[in-house]
Order: C-alpha cells, then sequence, then structure tokens
C-alpha cells in the first residue's frame, strides 16, 4: 500500500546503526562519557521526550520538537530552536517509519546515526508498507526502548548507571502493570471485534486480544487525508449496525465529517466509542495516560476498572 503519510527512504545506514545498538542494550558505538552536567537530548516528540525523562531523571536535558497536544508531527516544521537543540544533543530519538521525517532531516549532518534511537528499528515490526507507525501504543516497544535509553545514558553518564537501571526497572515494571490488565481483558473478551477510525491505538488493542474488522480501504482514506469512497463508506456505516462489534476506537486529532458520522451511526447503534490522541495530552505523563487509556477500554468493555480515568464515552 502507498502510504503518502510515510517517506519510502528507508535511512539504510541508520537503521542498520540503531538496530545494532538496540541489540546490545544501546551501548555500542554511543558517544564519549559526559563530563559534567546533564545529557542533551532531543527527542522528535514529547511522547519520547517525557520517556526519556523517565528514564534519565535529573541527569538529562530533554527537548521535545513536537510538545503541543494535538500537533500533527506528519506536517510538522521545524524552527530556529528546534535545529539549536538537535546542534547541542547527545542523544536524540525518533519515531521512525515516515512518521517524523522532520527529525530525520534535522539530524542530518548534527547527528551521527549511531547517537539516535530510531525505535521503529528497535521494535523489529517494520514490515513494510502496511505498517503501523504509531508504535508508542505497543508496550512491549516501550520497554525496548528504556532499557535502550539505559545504556545509552550509562555510556554517556557511567557513573550514574545504577540509577538509570532503577529507573528504567521500574518504568518497564509500570508498563507490565498495564499490560497486565490488558491479558485480563483479554481473557474475557479476546477475540471480539472493534472499529477503529485510524490505525493509532491498534497495538494497545491487539494487546487486549481485540480483532479490527474496519474495511482497510476506510482507515486507509481516513489516515491519507483524503475522502473515503463512497461504497467503503456504507459498507463503514453498515458494519456500526451489524451487532458485532464491541466498541469504536475514534482518534480524535483526525476526526473529518465522515468519521463525525461513521461515530455518531456507533453511537446510535449502542457501541461504546473510545476516544485516543496522537501525541500526549498536556500536563500527564506517558504511563498516566496509557494508563488513561487503559481504563477507557476497561470502562466501554463493561470490565472493573483498576483505576480512575480514560475517555470511553
Amino acid at each position: 500500500m502507498f502510504h503518502p503519510r510515510r517517506t519510502v527512504l528507508l535511512m539504510g545506514a541508520a537503521l542498520a546503526a540503531s538496530l545494532a545498538l538496540a541489540a546490545c542494550g544501546g551501548g555500542g558505538d554511543a558517544p564519549a562519557a559526559s563530563t559534567g552536567g546533564t545529557i542533551p537530548v532531543v527527542a522528535s516528540t514529547n511522547v519520547y521526550g517525557d520517556i526519556a525523562k523517565a528514564i534519565g531523571g535529573s541527569h538529562v536535558t530533554v527537548h521535545s520538537i513536537v510538545s503541543k497536544a494535538g500537533a500533527d508531527p506528519h506536517g510538522y516544521e521545524a524552527n530556529a530552536q528546534d535545529k539549536l537543540a538537535v546542534s547541542k544533543a547527545q542523544i536524540g530519538i525518533e519515531n521512525g517509519g515516515g512518521y517524523d521525517d522532520f527529525f530525520t532531516q534535522l539530524a542530518k549532518g548534527q547527528l551521527d546515526p549511531a547517537q539516535v534511537v530510531n525505535v521503529s528499528a528497535l521494535s523489529g515490526l517494520d514490515t513494510g508498507a502496511d505498517f503501523n507507525e504509531h508504535l508508542w501504543y505497543s508496550l512491549p516497544t516501550m520497554a525496548k526502548l528504556a532499557d535502550d535509553l539505559a545504556g545509552r545514558f550509562s555510556a554517556a553518564a557511567p557513573a550514574e548507571a545504577a540509577s538509570f537501571a532503577t529507573q528504567a526497572a521500574a518504568f518497564k515494571e509500570k508498563l507490565k502493570q498495564l499490560d497486565d490488565r490488558l491479558q485480563l481483558l483479554k481473557g474475557v473478551h479476546g477475540g471480539s471485534a472493534v472499529a477503529i477510525t485510524e490505525p493509532v491505538p491498534l497495538y494497545l488493542l491487539e494487546q487486549a486480544g481485540l480483532v479490527n474488522a474496519t474495511p482497510q480501504k476506510f482507515t486507509e482514506a481516513v489516515e491519507n487525508g483524503s475522502d473515503v469512497p463512497a461504497a467503503v463508506m456504507t459498507e463503514t456505516l453498515t458494519l456500526m449496525k451489524s451487532g458485532t462489534l464491541v466498541l469504536l476506537a475514534n482518534n480524535e486529532q483526525t476526526e473529518s465529517p465522515q468519521t463525525i458520522e461513521v461515530k455518531q451511526a456507533a453511537k446510535a447503534a449502542g457501541i461504546p466509542v473510545v476516544d485516543f490522541s496522537e501525541t500526549l495530552p498536556a500536563g500527564i505523563s506517558y504511563l498516566d495516560w496509557m494508563g488513561a487509556n487503559v481504563t477507557a477500554l476497561e470502562q466501554a468493555l463493561g470490565a472493573p476498572a483498576a483505576s480512575s480515568g480514560g475517555t470511553a464515552k
């Protein structure tokens, strides 16, 4: 499938370097150890910036390029402040997979590929054109990222290695707690059909054992910012009335008249609608955000929620 929101440029050397770093836990060809102060980190989005802070604590200084809730990284244009942050960074974090190509352009000539964590390469999930690049909804991938960052930070500041390891372990334990809740949902609702307006939360839904039944051409059109063909729209609306769905997952950052129509059809049919966002909402950590998303799934599916919050509607 051709994907206008992804680049076909695979950054061969950069991906190979990132994979090599991932294989050795983030050490490898990391930059020389810091001689004092904090480790400067630049992240393509606030999601990865928040995770870097969780692992690095007070020993890192993080600049997140896309930091506003609701911003669209696909069309972001870097400014002078972003370019300065990249030029001073010791470690960079990009999603890859065509999601944040602006970062690749910014880093060119400023950061060695070995200094950049490419999360798509780290994930092992990028298998081609149908790749879902919204990797921060993949909890196992974020556990890999925590280990990778702990290794890179330890190489840069060896005296703080124990602190980085402790913080990575704490981060992964909280991810495991979220996964435990998703496994409980899977035990009850595994195999149940869901619909999505866009693939953003698909990894999280799959971890709960839910199966996407949405016509592929519908989500392709929404993700590409194009009109859904009339026949596909009819098929999707019919799906909302079929009585086979347990919920509709809606990306509230890419709503259009057609996704709103589908959302209204779902509500009319009594299907719970769970709103998800693409970038980290203001005033909340990554872990709390994912916790609220899991709670929303629990509420939508009628399972006892382990914590408050969520956006089920």
